[in-house]
């Protein structure tokens, strides 16, 4: 089970997410938003999950709350940590989440050129439901009810 994160792990938070979101860098021409995101403004807003293994943070998990849905802003899991079901894990407890804070839909948004999460949305039940350009990232954005 993930657990909040605490304030004094923004460090290890960004250092996780800038690693598991580097591959994409080539093939986006930049970095992706949440490489540059603001964890320790996360942490203290009580959005930051993070799952651990040994001690060591291996994935992080990003919520916001919204007057009628949750938002999947962002998760990421450690490259030594991928394959062991974290990520459908963590897709599942925000799930979770939403429905324990009463909303009956979520949501995420990816970069349109991230086609295999993409994919794995769609296989976990999400649908798109339109695309558009943030902040200079082309994103698609997709929804599940719940």
């Amino acid at each position: 089970m993930p657990r909040l994160a605490a304030s004094g792990e923004e460090t290890a938070l960004r250092d996780l997410v800038r690693a598991a979101y580097a591959h994409y860098v080539p093939r986006l021409g930049r970095e992706p938003a949440p490489m540059t995101d603001d964890y320790a403004a996360r942490i203290a807003a009580g959005q930051a999950w993070v799952e651990e293994a040994d001690g060591v943070p291996v994935a992080v998990l990003v919520l916001e709350d919204h007057e009628d849905s949750l938002l999947i802003d962002n998760i990421a899991v450690a490259e030594a940590a991928r394959g062991l079901g974290l990520g459908r894990a963590l897709m599942d407890f925000a799930e979770a989440e939403a429905r324990r804070r009463h909303h009956r839909r979520i949501y995420l948004y990816t970069n349109e050129k991230m086609v295999e999460n993409i994919a794995i949305y769609t296989r976990l039940g999400y649908a798109e439901t339109h695309r558009a350009e943030q902040g200079g990232h082309r994103r698609v954005f997709m929804e599940k009810h719940l």
